[in-house]
């Protein structure tokens, strides 16, 4: 999960606001102002870093306010009408000017302050504020399995996510304003028609698995992943791992959190966090994996975009690509862990003593559905999804209420995945997005899916010799290609423009299709 630290006409009027028209002042001015309207964002995003990670339980009251203090700022400062001249001269200045960085940062400034002066200010600072106290209220429930604590708050944020949508505007769906916010272009109609691909070819799939395994068998095969691992002893190794893909951590840190996130404020600053189970081996071990992905894209962002609106990732689906390649198509694959098992092996030597890199691999990839989206097997992966896509729309068109959620839920969960969660904290307060706000997100993490496998294979195809630099632990082709290809252009291009260039194509399911039945059919013997 990716943390996004933002809060979500003509020549004349810039010469009556003084401004010059000459393009190196129009644009250096724009940038300065929204470097500064940046800066306030990142301060906002390390209050929220510390709030997750260091902060006293009792600083929860007054973190929120000072969040929602610099939201306010900063969204003041983005739809001022200082912000609204200087665009005007920076595009009356640019008007005639090839597409260079400098006409895209203007564009992107545009679309910025056209959002942002959508929402009200109120609604702004209000929505800081109620997710500050509701991340924290998420946790308690989680941890004492009781929907009620969290309810009142989720309550608020809904109320607030289809005001914001009427404010921002859509054509079919209030769902349409949110998940723009998040993947430029995404409407529900989109959505659901790439969902229902990915179930017409995941569901007969897992069918086919389902039924060819014996009573048990995954218990087996799962084994490896179960026993008493030193959670320090998980860290370290974690960061090992991360640092041989190339997570920098002279410009990173790893902390601690109840949900694992990632979160930057420049290339040069990118933290992840991860969460530990002392008698689940896998949690750790790909969430952190998972995360450093997210990291290596913010670190691979040309600094020149550093402080403007082309610094950071495109869009959360282009993000998630990167989370959920590394973590499966390189995280999970038998090269890596023939490169790496030993090393795995020394760390826990008891529990692992007795067992080789085919056994561990198997563990790894056992498909069967599961309560928990984040340790879902890459099978049943998109189902979790789905379902939260399902619920998040039909709350924001009132045909669900809050309370409701824990038994369509489940309800789902059975449907879907013919099993129901233990309790209600294994079932629909596994997640913290809503507590942040975050409506519209989740269908990133199927959109990143897909795309996984179409920028790995783009990249084999141009340096076929990447899985063998895998098996002997080198990831440097790899992350340059993604580096040239994805990291560096930050927000340059739209989403759709990044993926053909590197692609050769847009988004399209049938690859990651294919894949999953190439690596599913051997497993289980289809």
């Amino acid at each position: 999960m990716f943390m996004d630290n933002k809060h979500e006409a003509g020549r004349e009027a810039g010469r009556e606001a003084g401004y010059e028209t000459g393009v190196d002042h129009a644009l250096e001015t724009l940038r300065t102002r929204f470097a500064r309207i940046g800066d306030v964002e990142s301060a906002a995003g390390l209050l929220s870093w510390d709030r997750q990670t260091k902060m006293p339980p009792g600083g929860l009251e007054s973190r929120a306010e000072q969040l929602s203090t610099l939201s306010r700022i900063a969204h003041e400062m983005t739809v001022s009408g200082e912000t609204a001249e200087l665009l005007e001269a920076a595009e009356a200045a640019t008007a005639d000017e090839p597409d260079t960085d400098d006409v895209a940062l203007v564009r992107l400034a545009r679309r910025e302050y056209e959002q942002s002066v959508r929402l009200p200010t109120r609604l702004v600072t209000e929505m800081s504020r109620r997710t500050a106290l509701a991340e924290t209220a998420w946790a308690k429930a989680r941890e004492e399995s009781d929907w009620s604590l969290f309810a009142p708050h989720l309550e608020g944020i809904v109320e607030l996510s289809r005001e914001s949508a009427e404010h921002l505007g859509y054509e079919d769906h209030p769902y349409d304003a949110l998940a723009d916010l998040y993947e430029r272009g995404a409407t529900r109609r989109g959505l659901e028609a790439m969902f229902e691909e990915l179930k017409q070819g995941v569901v007969p799939l897992l069918r086919e698995v389902s039924e060819s395994r014996a009573a048990g068998e995954n218990d087996v095969r799962k084994a490896p992943l179960m026993g008493d691992f030193d959670e320090t002893a998980q860290e370290s190794f974690g960061e090992r791992v991360t640092a041989r893909l190339g997570y920098d951590l002279s410009r990173g840190r790893q902390d601690r959190a109840v949900h694992p996130f990632c979160i930057g404020f420049s290339p040069g600053d990118v933290r992840i966090t991860t969460r530990f189970d002392r008698g689940w081996l896998s949690a750790a071990l790909f969430g952190t994996i998972h995360e450093a992905g997210h990291a290596m894209y913010e670190q691979g962002v040309d600094p020149a975009y550093t402080r403007s609106p082309l610094g950071g990732g495109v869009s959360m689906g282009v993000h998630e690509s990167q989370s959920r390649l590394w973590e499966n198509l390189v995280g999970r694959s038998r090269p890596f862990w023939r490169h790496f098992y030993p090393e795995l092996q020394r760390t826990f030597p008891g529990e692992l003593g007795g067992t080789g890199p085919e056994d561990f691999y198997q563990a790894i990839n056992v498909a069967e559905p599961s309560e928990i989206r984040v340790e879902a097997d890459e099978l049943t992966y998109n189902l979790h999804i789905l379902l939260r896509f399902e619920i998040e729309t039909a709350l924001l068109e009132g045909s669900l209420s809050v309370e409701e959620i824990p038994a369509a839920w489940n309800a789902r969960m059975e449907e879907y995945l013919g099993i129901t969660p233990e309790n209600v904290a294994r079932g629909a307060l596994q997640d913290v997005h809503w507590s942040a706000g975050l409506m519209g997100y989740f269908p990133t993490y199927a959109i990143g899916n897909v795309l996984s496998v179409q920028l790995f294979e783009a990249a084999k195809a141009a340096h076929p010799e990447i899985p063998e630099e895998i098996e002997r632990g080198e990831f440097s082709t790899l992350l340059g290609w993604l580096r040239e290809n994805v990291h560096r252009h930050g927000s340059r291009y739209t989403p759709e423009e990044l993926v053909r260039r590197a692609t050769g194509g847009p988004l399209d399911t049938a690859p990651y299709l294919g894949y999953l039945r190439e690596k599913y059919t051997p497993l289980y013997g289809l």
